[in-house]
């Protein structure tokens, strides 16, 4: 796990190498995206307008043309100086959302948004009385997990509402605004890689392009017979390839940093974070990773070409996707640093066992709550409350990234639910299904082929007190390289959190930079 923009206060716990985006997730619209204008990002305050009880929204006629299908949504925020869709997917300090799907509303026919619309945190009902900042957003996007901030995504105004449940009339929306695109900044040594993926577009069956920040070498020149040792540097939950600035900055205090070519890919999909594995749901990322971005990358800015001085790491979500990538593709880098990954052994999933018959994701054994995150000693969030968030938003949160990339896909194209969504209770089949995704059950029960390959190119490194509880599926990964025989470097650090580990990151470079 990791996150985005709208979830800000969680990008405190991670360093600055994390460098996230954001997070939710696309639906339908088949109207062509006009060219938008860029979003203003604040709201001036202003006087609160009469109460309402409801909502109505309507399209533009201009930026929706076509009947529109998806999901819509009202946002109501406390914070006058934010709009309120930018809060929407916040883990610890969301906004208050109501959704409600549509199907074929024509431009200019008027939605109601009103009881029965689902809600987070509070359903339509519950909603205390007050004055809010309030814009209605629509996802069109079919890329994007952030629901009011994908590019096309439609957006309103944001209006001062005086809201009550039990008032008569409605307050209008008009989605009148188009997300912009957000634009890479490049500089001297940080570029833009961007090229049509073949498989993914066969796959998704339209154009899709991959992309990539890339963080030159201090000494970088554009000859062919210069080859540069290449680290790969996958973000966690919400990240993307705008976070090569980011890491560029921090990279630039480590030794060695600015001697290798560090490449930033964007694992963005429909569902999330696509961790680069080959899903029945997401597609073939992994194979596009090792064979479409890796050789187009280091082609043009030069890079390892050969497994030898290629490497890869990551955090979080990126952690897991980095040791997937070694693991499963052993031949094609030459070394993993894997912080804080997302669970790398499904009997400890966030200190759930999945494969336990009768398990349930909501509460223990005792019938307690599950906890999903903490501070110290103090619950942040609850696996229940987490869930109804994503169930509010759509598809592309956290859970249902897992679900994207572990499921089968189901027979209405989506993927298989690992759990109940109302009572909380693990399907054990489907369970069962995630077990080719179960890093350590897959290196168990190929280590004879998979341990001479990754002689001395381990190294996983968890927090004693994860933010997210990731430390006791790491811990069980150790105990299963020791009884194998391995030499892999896994380390779970007491008093960190979720967090880049900067001891390893200077270790990895001082390695990396030494090895052209």
């Amino acid at each position: 796990m990791s996150s985005s923009t709208t979830r800000r206060r969680y990008l405190t716990i991670l360093t600055a190498l994390t460098a996230i985006a954001s997070v939710a997730h696309a639906q339908s619209a088949t109207a062509p995206l006009p060219t938008p204008a860029a979003p203003p990002t604040t709201v001036a305050p202003v006087v609160a307008a009469a109460a309402t009880g409801s909502f109505r929204v309507s399209f533009d006629a201009a930026l929706q043309t076509t009947p529109y299908t998806g999901r819509v949504y009202v946002v109501l925020g406390k914070n006058a100086g934010r709009e309120p869709r930018m809060g929407m997917g916040d883990w610890f300090n969301g906004t208050q959302v109501f959704a409600l799907d549509v199907k074929n509303i024509a431009p200019g026919t008027p939605i109601v948004v009103g009881p029965e619309s689902l809600g987070f945190p509070k359903s339509y009902i519950d909603v205390a009385p007050g004055d809010y900042t309030v814009q209605a957003v629509a996802r069109r996007n079919l890329d994007s997990p952030s629901a009011g901030q994908g590019a096309g995504d439609l957006y309103s105004e944001a209006m001062p509402i005086s809201f009550s449940a039990g008032e008569n009339g409605a307050a209008e929306f008009t989605l009148s605004k188009v997300v912009a695109a957000r634009q890479f900044k490049e500089s001297e040594r940080v570029k833009l890689f961007e090229a049509r993926s073949e498989k993914l577009s066969a796959f998704l069956h339209r154009d899709f392009s991959i992309h990539a920040g890339v963080i030159l070498p201090k000494d970088w020149k554009d000859d062919a017979s210069q080859h540069y040792p290449t680290l790969y540097w996958i973000g966690g939950f919400g990240s993307n390839h705008f976070a090569a600035n980011s890491m560029a900055r921090q990279a630039a205090a480590i030794p060695g940093a600015d001697k290798c070519l560090i490449i930033v890919p964007d694992p963005t999909c429909y569902r999330g974070h696509s961790v680069f594995a080959d899903s029945a749901n997401n597609g073939p990322w992994g194979a596009a990773f090792v064979q479409e971005l890796v050789p187009a990358v280091e082609a043009k800015y030069h890079g390892s070409i050969t497994a030898d001085h290629r490497y890869v790491a990551g955090i979080s979500s990126g952690g897991w996707s980095s040791l997937w990538l070694q693991v499963t593709y052993p031949d094609s880098f030459n070394g993993v640093w894997s912080h804080c990954p997302d669970p790398v052994d499904f009997h400890d999933f966030q200190q759930i066992d999945l494969y336990a018959p009768g398990t349930n994701m909501y509460k223990d054994a005792a019938g307690n709550r599950r906890p999903l995150a903490r501070n110290g000693e103090t619950v942040m969030l609850w696996y229940d409350d987490f869930v109804r968030q994503e169930i509010v938003l759509g598809p592309g949160g956290q859970i249902h990234a897992f679900e994207g990339v572990f499921s089968p896909c189901g027979p209405n194209g989506e993927p298989v639910a690992l759990f109940d969504r109302t009572t909380g209770m693990i399907d054990f089949n489907t369970a069962k299904s995630w077990e080719p995704y179960d890093i350590r059950l897959l290196l168990e029960r190929n280590w004879a082929t998979l341990g001479p390959k990754l002689k001395g190119k381990l190294h996983v490194i968890a927090g004693g007190v994860d933010t997210f509880y990731l430390d006791g599926a790491v811990k069980r990964l150790q105990e299963s390289m020791q009884n194998v025989g391995s030499d892999a470097d896994i380390q779970v650090i007491d008093g960190m959190t979720h967090s880049v580990h900067e001891p390893a990151m200077r270790s990895m470079f001082d390695l990396i930079s030494g090895s052209r």
